[in-house]
């Protein structure tokens, strides 16, 4: 089966597509040589991809701007020369499916794709769908979900199957080594532990109110590891130079092997992305979640009041958040054991373990391969 995947611009576009081309290669099912991604050269996926050895190519395009309509002129002929970028890289590689999981480069590719009568799908990570996938909706075969929520703005019903986040199956199949958290970090796996992280780069909002919390925190008779993310570590040492905060707190830039560490924390706290959403309800972890408020269309917020209402999540929203809430929220969790296995199962039941098979097998269904 020859596949062309597509989509950019951020993680959630980029990772579901990687645990799917994991699963292909490791079920023998296609080789390197029969993927290929195509993105932005300005998007996250221009570093990820090639560095995974995937097959890549770039078309142009940008995405529409809200605050300067009449640049979108040029966003609309933009894309119209990229839809014949598109058939061009389409007619070179000759796929059996094209499969787009949002970024206006999957608009593009994936449009030009049903216009070449080739069967098409794409995949939805967030519970509020993004503008390229909303497009896309009406042309392509298939329409694979993991929020219930973003089945109600897709008018095609019939095309809807649920597979849930492809990264899902790839971190419980990344989950055979435990990163040792006494030799590691000098801290002890039998106490309860809270992880804290914004992402790679970190969080500005969540680092902030750490800063205010570590006075309390470090009296707490649970473990914390605090992940800054790499843009902020130098500043947030600078500012804790002199400051005891005993021996219960651990700073790191960043996490290097998530899925190794995630099964062993009481709790995370984090933004509310696709993919980290997909992470820690595939190893059933609870979650207290300061949704982004700089993403489109608040699709953060919305992904976490899911995970709340189904029990696997408390919300926390950036302009409410104070130390006292902050703090509070963490004992609930790592001092009550019974509420945090509540917890614990109600994110279990939220992960698709077989999400990437399950988008496979519609990938099979369409090209009958």
């Amino acid at each position: 089966m020859r596949v062309i995947f597509t989509g950019g611009g951020t993680g959630g576009h980029i990772y579901p597509i990687m645990a799917i081309i994991d699963r292909l290669k490791e079920e023998k099912i296609c080789s390197n040589d029969e993927i290929l991604f195509v993105g932005t050269q300005r998007g996250l996926e221009s570093k990820i991809v090639p560095a995974a050895g995937v097959n890549f190519k770039t078309i142009n395009i940008q995405g529409f701007n809200r605050k300067h309509p009449l640049k979108n002129f040029e966003t609309i002929e933009l894309f119209f020369k990229a839809t014949k970028s598109a058939k061009k890289i389409i007619k070179e590689f000759k796929p059996d499916i094209v499969l787009g999981t949002g970024g206006y480069v999957s608009g593009a590719m994936v449009y030009e794709a049903a216009k070449m009568h080739i069967p098409t799908m794409i995949h939805e990570s967030n519970s509020v769908v993004g503008l390229a996938n909303k497009f896309l909706g009406h042309f392509v075969d298939r329409i694979c979900y993991s929020f219930d929520d973003a089945t109600k703005q897709f008018s095609e019903k019939k095309k809807l199957v649920k597979t849930g986040n492809p990264r899902s199956q790839q971190v419980l199949g990344l989950n055979n080594k435990k990163i040792d958290l006494k030799e590691s970090l000098d801290l002890d796996p039998e106490i309860p532990t809270v992880l804290v992280f914004g992402g790679s780069r970190g969080a500005l909002a969540i680092n902030r109110i750490m800063l205010q919390s570590l006075m309390q925190l470090k009296k707490k008779p649970y473990q914390v590891i605090w992940a800054t993310g790499t843009f902020y570590y130098d500043a947030v040492q600078k500012k804790l130079k002199d400051v005891d905060l005993g021996t219960n707190i651990k700073i790191l830039p960043y996490i290097k092997d998530m899925p190794a560490l995630l099964p062993q924390m009481t709790c995370v706290v984090a933004r509310s992305g696709a993919t980290s959403i997909a992470e820690f309800t595939a190893l059933g972890v609870p979650a207290i979640l300061i949704p982004s408020p700089n993403v489109t269309h608040n699709h953060q917020m919305k992904n976490a009041m899911d995970l709340e209402k189904s029990g696997a999540a408390l919300v926390l929203s950036e302009d409410d958040l104070n130390p006292n809430n902050f703090v509070s929220s963490i004992d609930h969790i790592l001092l009550d054991e019974k509420y945090a296995k509540q917890m614990s199962h109600a994110s279990k039941a939220l992960g698709v373990p077989n999400a990437s098979d399950q988008v496979i097998k519609v990938m099979q269904e369409l090209t009958n391969k």
